[in-house]
């Protein structure tokens, strides 16, 4: 395999943040305390829906997967970041930033097409809750989360494997980021790049777009039923978690257009880097609290487990 026996490069080294480097240290604490809150959350809603046998529905069970893929995908990147904030600059083996370029493209896909499968049930459980059951039995559920979620996202990886397998590497060797981005190795390989980088390009447009217009389409529908409800109280409540989830989906899909959808990535590398926090340490934070944690039988749920847990004791 060319990647691995024609290459001279045997590590790579992550640049990070060098312009606050010196603030390295405060740094570091901030974003420990977010990636912290962040696997805390979401172990909470695996827990909580692994436990609580109402809650023990599609969605719910949806939910769960999409926070297991949350932690994992902040964890894929996140640790290296804290021990650039601690001790500057890191290397990594050419094998492993391989594997953790893929691994966050593909959890990051997983995770966007749950997010479409979510919306879909949102929309029926509000626009058409009478058939919302049927609709959403387990198996079509089943059907969805593994074909959409599962087969999609890793078909999509095979095929970057096969493309990168094909790719030489023989310096330079600085990555500027903080994590080893898929489009940055591209500009770090002395071989053609051109087909490699078309289709990211338009597996970018697939998985983005795809979600996102899904997102808009299904938003819509709940936003005309809200304004048709005959209540103002229940109007300015279902509007004020709208907003949230509007929140959630601004700053997710629009560093995500920024960074993979614009072909020419050459003069925007540095900005990458801020726009790809957005995703690995903002968002995630922000999704336990906005997704399920405003859930009034999520609440229940997690004041159920807490009583069983004294009871325990």
């Amino acid at each position: 395999m060319e990647m691995i026996n024609g290459t001279a490069v045997q590590e790579f080294i992550l640049e990070g943040f060098p312009a606050v480097q010196h603030l390295g240290k405060v740094l570091f604490l901030v974003h420990l305390r977010a990636y912290l809150d962040s696997i805390t959350g979401n172990m909470v809603i695996i827990t909580i829906t692994s436990a609580d046998h109402p809650l023990e529905m599609p969605m719910f069970i949806l939910l769960s997967y999409f926070s297991f893929c949350k932690c994992c995908f902040i964890t894929t990147v996140v640790p290296k970041l804290l021990s650039i904030f601690l001790l500057g600059r890191q290397t990594i083996p050419f094998i492993a930033c391989v594997i953790q370029a893929f691994s966050f493209l593909h959890l990051g896909s997983k995770i966007a097409f749950f997010r479409g499968v979510m919306f879909l049930g949102w929309y029926l459980a509000i626009c058409n809750p009478l058939h919302y059951s049927t609709i959403t039995n387990l198996r079509v559920f089943r059907f969805l989360m593994v074909f959409f979620c599962y087969t999609l996202s890793f078909i999509f990886i095979i095929g970057l494997v096969m493309k990168v397998s094909q790719l030489s590497f023989h310096g330079p060797d600085v990555i500027p980021h903080f994590f080893c981005d898929i489009g940055l190795l591209t500009h770090l390989s002395c071989s053609n790049t051109h087909s490699f980088e078309t289709y990211v390009f338009f597996i970018a447009i697939f998985v983005i777009l795809t979600s996102l217009l899904i997102a808009i389409i299904t938003y819509s529908h709940i936003v005309v039923t809200i304004v048709h409800l005959p209540s103002t109280m229940e109007q300015q409540k279902a509007f004020s978690t709208c907003s949230f989830y509007h929140m959630i989906l601004s700053l997710t899909y629009s560093s995500c257009i920024f960074i993979y959808l614009k072909p020419k990535q050459t003069n925007r590398l540095d900005s990458n880097r801020e726009a790809a926090l957005v995703n690995t340490v903002v968002t995630p934070l922000l999704n336990p609290v906005v997704y399920t944690l405003r859930n009034k039988q999520v609440h229940q749920a997690l004041k159920g487990t807490l009583s069983r847990v004294k009871l325990q004791k």
